[in-house]
């Protein structure tokens, strides 16, 4: 069975979809060559190894074994979704077809590139930025999970992440300039030193000590308390990642503050 991490989650859409479209005609190798070829030039691998064309024909002959079909109009497409609120309240849904039976001959594999994401590892709990999906799967409790490859790691670190808990829009650092945005009580993710490893965690803002500052330095120190384990600490704004606008806007958990003289 050829391994669907080979292949990105648009070709593996792309090559569903074909399928679906000439069934058998997929195994000719002069149809696999040219698909290979088309995969291998597109954008979207650019950085990741070229496809061969046996790739591609293990993938179809094994799709092809596996295949029981099913009359169309009793399925429906299913889309993998993200959400992205905009500061002026509209939202933008970004979603690309992972199973889609109506696709026309021509068209494009739908376009993942411009989608950035970061998804909490089950090791640690921490949050890194992710390079790609891989695949997918749909759990018996019907939640879908992704198979994600976390930037800057081997594919020996790939790990399957809840779709809905453990993927979300990238944390957007902070310039010295931006730091009347984070008030308290905002989740935030931020980094943090413990025994042998430094990375990102989810936070929320306790208490701010502003400090003077112009557009390239800022001296504010955050209190910030860790979801983790809700352990404290005192950070700059150099460790603070805030999430995007409009995400916590209306949503910012009221903390029980000790006295100012504890903190600062």
């Amino acid at each position: 069975m050829e391994d669907d991490s080979e292949f990105t989650i648009a070709e593996m859409v792309e090559m569903k979809n074909i399928y679906k479209e000439i069934g058998e005609e997929t195994l000719a190798p002069d149809f696999c060559k040219g698909l290979a070829s088309s995969f291998s030039l597109s954008p979207n691998r650019a950085g990741k190894p070229a496809i061969t064309w046996q790739q591609v024909h293990n993938w179809f002959q094994d799709k092809h074994k596996r295949t029981h079909p099913e009359p169309e109009a009793t399925l429906e497409p299913l889309r993998l979704e993200f959400r992205a609120d905009l500061p002026n309240g509209a939202a933008v849904v970004e979603s690309a077809p992972l199973i889609s039976f109506q696709k026309r001959k021509g068209s494009k594999a739908p376009d993942l590139s411009e989608l950035i994401f970061e998804a909490k590892s089950s090791k640690d709990f921490a949050w890194y930025d992710v390079a790609c999906f891989l695949n997918y799967r749909i759990l018996y409790s019907g939640e879908l999970e992704v198979r994600v490859r976390f930037a800057g790691f081997r594919n020996t670190e790939d790990e399957w992440v809840n779709l809905k808990a453990g993927v979300r829009e990238r944390s957007i650092p902070l310039e010295p300039s931006e730091c009347h945005l984070v008030k308290v009580g905002d989740l935030i993710m931020c980094f943090r030193e413990r025994y042998e490893q430094a990375v990102y965690y989810d936070a929320r803002i306790v208490e701010i000590r502003r400090g003077p500052h112009d557009s390239d330095r800022c001296d504010c120190i955050f209190l910030v308390r860790y979801l983790l384990d809700h352990a404290e600490d005192k950070v700059g704004l150099e460790w603070i990642c805030r999430r995007p606008a409009g995400e916590e806007s209306n949503n910012r958990e009221e903390i029980q503050l000790p006295p100012k003289s504890i903190f600062f």
